[in-house]
C-alpha cells in the first residue's frame, strides 16, 4: 500500500527551495548620510509593449548597512530582508566595485 509519505520528502525540498528564494539585485548607491543606512538606485531597461522603444526604469531602495563601509558611487549587490523598519527591507550583500 502507497502512501502520501512516499513523495512527501521530495515535494517538501521544492516548496523550502521556491519558497526561500530572495530577490538580488545591482545597484549604485546614490546617497549615505544616513545611519547604518544608504540608498540603492536600481535601473533596468524594458521594451515599450507596443513600440518596442527600451525605457529606463529606475527604482531606489533605502538598505541596511551594518558597517557603514559604503560611500556614493558605489556598486553594490543587495538583497530582500525582513521589514528592518518603515521603509528598509533590503540589506547589503556585498560592495562590487568601490567609487574611484
Amino acid at each position: 500500500m502507497m502512501t502520501d509519505t512516499a513523495t512527501r520528502p521530495a515535494q517538501q525540498a521544492q516548496d523550502d527551495a521556491t519558497r526561500g528564494r530572495r530577490k538580488v539585485r545591482l545597484g549604485m548607491v546614490i546617497a549615505d548620510k544616513m545611519d547604518k543606512t544608504i540608498i540603492v538606485q536600481v535601473g533596468s531597461s524594458k521594451a515599450h509593449r507596443l513600440y518596442r522603444k527600451t525605457i529606463q526604469q529606475r527604482a531606489r531602495f533605502k538598505v541596511h548597512d551594518e558597517k557603514n563601509e559604503c560611500g556614493v558611487g558605489d556598486l553594490v549587490r543587495i538583497t530582500e530582508t525582513r521589514p528592518l523598519s518603515k521603509e528598509k527591507r533590503w540589506r547589503l550583500l556585498e560592495i562590487v566595485e568601490k567609487a574611484r
